[in-house]
């Protein structure tokens, strides 16, 4: 079965539900728990434009549940969003579970409405009632069902509270369709209008949607097999409303606002007559912690002070593990060895393999695994209470003033884990210009295949300078070349939007949910599995060919000379320029499978032993660079390269299918490494300014 479910009554794998609601009202949770899969729950649109579909049973019977994109409407901004709304409108779902939150009602109900008036076989879920009770919201059942027409079931998914009676619900519906549709009042020349289109149509949705003249609804109408008899018809007639709609003085604009609007009404009439609130204290505590974390005065400060403590626990709290690991898993190598040999294996196969793959493999757990063992469940906390979308409120106007999408600030964060998986979050961006902007400056960003590599160098910059409280510099040092990143990010969108993608900054809403308690086991499932054992994986997917291919390089000579020390030497004088040398570029250029393998490609190439290998603590490795013509400054221009540089591999392929270009990503790749090598020349230059004018 494909991912995109076509949902047609009587396909062998049962009946098809729609599970859609606008982001954080619990969708995904539903989802889970009803099918058993682990789908990620984010704070925001666009974690995927496909939809995930699982099943579940129900007495015996089977289902197809299908958990669409969050959205907010159905008039789509968004790729995801349009994904949503074509499977709701278009692909005829025998039964539609819109998520509300119980907390947010008034709010919510704006996407339900719409739903319920394009499909009436709709089921109401208000979900996280027990967080409404908490606060004092009490929600009259009873009347919602009266003044909506559609079942409504209260829920509380984590628990599975409230489950059974929705899916009995959703059985109802399958066996006894709902034919009447909600009807939503609007002014009455449209009402007028519109009626004689939902006629034609059988939805008064489609018939809203002719009548406005929405381009991309229009087009999947006409389309649509069972309009192409009366396509030409309806087009028509709609033109010639809009044209009496506009000589009362309704114009197209005017139209869009005033049938949007009598939404709104509708909801906030309802919400009047069924919510009652007896506890007040829980939204005012809500908005004195939103006047902190997002003003002006403070919001960036905390935003950078979070990250900060984030980070301080990472660095430390990874050292003594990852030395553990290190020991461990290099401690393996002689076993390995022995049983390669035991089972007759060329001994230049066994070097290959050991000396090679294994020792690289040994590198990239040991040096990646602690601190993404920390980071990732500590960014999860900070996603789970609600606080990521609080960040993306702050940094919104820094990336509107770099004409770039405020959107982008969402995909920035995820760029922290994963630069590939940002650039697939650039969907959420519904502006081509700036989605292909946010997708071009991504790697910008420091993701969690750099942070280590990063956070070492930081390590011995600071430990260079003798100086006390290293671990407290060293997180203050870590935060200002993050703060350095996203400020070369934000120039190079202004660069990119007044050069080869002109244009203007759009604007968008973004909804900050209420604070929740955070749910330790979820997180941990989630960063476990979702983040650190997905970001690991592919990391070492890559570096295990990787490693035979150094390996190979390092120990093939050709005129006396291994192919890495050859080719270092051709690229040495390069490198002087920008303050680098030769084995370093090359540890980057080889290091484009994995970013987490460009320091023991350095090291191997230092050392000249051939292979991998354990160096011990960060004074070996100083040492390593001293003895190699390392100064302050050269640890300087590598640790900014690190910052910034080419994307991996796995980044480029997906910018590659992102943009379906090779033109956009050959730009990606050059663009964060021309910032790179301009940051090293500036330093570079201003260093040896600074000798000369000593000198005078």
């Amino acid at each position: 079965m494909n991912k995109r479910v076509q949902a047609t009554k009587g396909k062998e794998n049962g009946p098809v539900i729609a599970l859609a609601g606008n982001p954080n009202a619990g969708k995904s949770t539903i989802f889970n728990f009803l099918t058993g899969l682990k789908q990620h729950t984010g704070n925001w649109t666009g974690k995927t434009v496909e939809n995930a579909y699982g099943y579940y049973d129900f007495k015996g019977d089977k289902r197809v549940l299908v958990d669409l994109p969050g959205t907010y409407s159905l008039l789509p901004r968004s790729k995801d969003e349009e994904a949503a709304r074509d499977f709701i409108c278009f692909h005829h779902p025998d039964a539609i579970i819109v998520v509300v939150d119980a907390t947010m009602l008034e709010r919510h109900m704006n996407l339900a409405l719409q739903i319920i008036e394009a499909n009436p076989n709709t089921v109401i879920c208000v979900n996280l009632i027990d967080e409404a009770k908490r606060k004092g919201i009490l929600i009259d059942i009873s009347k919602m069902r009266q003044v909506l027409g559609v079942p409504v079931v209260t829920t509380n998914a984590k628990n599975g509270e409230g489950i059974f009676d929705l899916l009995q619900e959703v059985e109802n519906l399958i066996h006894r369709p709902n034919t009447t549709p909600l009807h939503i009042p609007q002014e009455e020349e449209i009402d007028v209008k519109v009626k004689s289109l939902t006629e034609k149509t059988n939805s008064r949705w489609t018939g809203l949607k002719l009548l406005e003249n929405d381009k991309t609804t229009v087009e999947k109408i006409c389309n649509l097999k069972e309009y192409n008899s009366v396509s030409e018809e309806l087009l028509s007639e709609a033109e010639k409303a809009r044209e009496e709609l506009c000589e009362q003085g309704i114009d197209t604009d005017r139209l869009s606002e005033m049938i949007s609007q009598a939404y709104y009404r509708f909801s906030s009439r309802m919400a009047a007559e069924v919510l009652e609130y007896t506890n007040p204290d829980y939204q005012q505590r809500d908005r004195k912690i939103d006047r902190l974390l997002t003003s002006k005065l403070t919001g960036i400060p905390l935003m950078l002070f979070f990250l900060g403590v984030i980070l301080w626990l990472t660095i430390v709290g990874a050292n003594y593990p990852s030395q553990v690991l290190s020991t461990i898993l290099f401690g393996f190598e002689r076993q390995i060895e022995s049983a390669l040999y035991l089972i007759h294996t060329p001994s230049f196969l066994v070097d290959v393999l050991v000396s090679g793959m294994y020792r690289t493999l040994a590198w990239v757990i040991s040096v990646m695994l602690p601190p993404m063992a920390i980071f990732f469940p500590l960014f999860t906390l900070l996603e789970d209470i609600g606080y990521l979308p609080r960040i993306a409120f702050n940094l919104d106007k820094s990336f509107c003033r770099a004409c770039a999408h405020g959107k982008q600030a969402l995909t920035t964060c995820m760029g922290f884990g994963c630069n590939a998986v940002g650039v697939s979050g650039c969907n959420i961006i519904d502006s081509p210009r700036e989605r292909l902007v946010a997708i071009l400056t991504n790697s910008f960003i420091p993701c969690n295949g750099r942070f280590p590599t990063i956070i070492l160098l930081v390590g011995i910059l600071v430990n260079s300078l003798q100086i006390k409280m290293e671990a407290t510099v060293s997180v203050l040092v870590v935060l200002l070349l993050i703060v350095l990143s996203v400020a070369m990010m934000l120039l190079a969108s202004k660069l990119l939007s007044k050069t080869l993608l002109k244009g203007y900054p759009s604007h968008f809403l973004l909804e900050l949910p209420p604070y929740r308690k955070p749910k330790i086991r979820s997180i941990i499932v989630r960063s476990v599995l979702d983040r650190t054992v997905y970001v690991l994986g592919r990391a070492v997917s890559v570096a295990a060919p990787a490693g035979i291919v150094i390996y190979l390089l390092a120990n093939i000579t050709l005129g006396g000379e291994t192919l890495l020390g050859s080719i270092a030497i051709f690229l040495d004088p390069f490198a002087r320029f920008f303050g680098l040398d030769g084995y370093i570029l090359l540890a980057f250029l080889l290091g484009i499978p994995a970013n987490e393998i460009v320091l023991p490609i350095l090291i191997m190439g230092y050392t000249s032993l051939g292979s991998l290998t354990d160096i011990g603590g960060i004074e070996t490795l100083r040492q390593i660079f001293i003895d190699n013509g390392w100064t302050f400054l050269t640890l300087l221009n590598v640790t900014l390269f690190m910052l910034m540089h080419f994307p991996c591999a796995t980044t480029l392929l997906t910018i590659k299918k992102e943009t379906k270009s090779v033109k956009w990503t050959l730009l990606a790749f050059v663009l964060p490494t021309l910032f790179g090598l301009g940051t090293c020349f500036i330093t570079n230059s201003v260093y040896k300014l600074l000798i000369i004018l000593q000198m005078m």
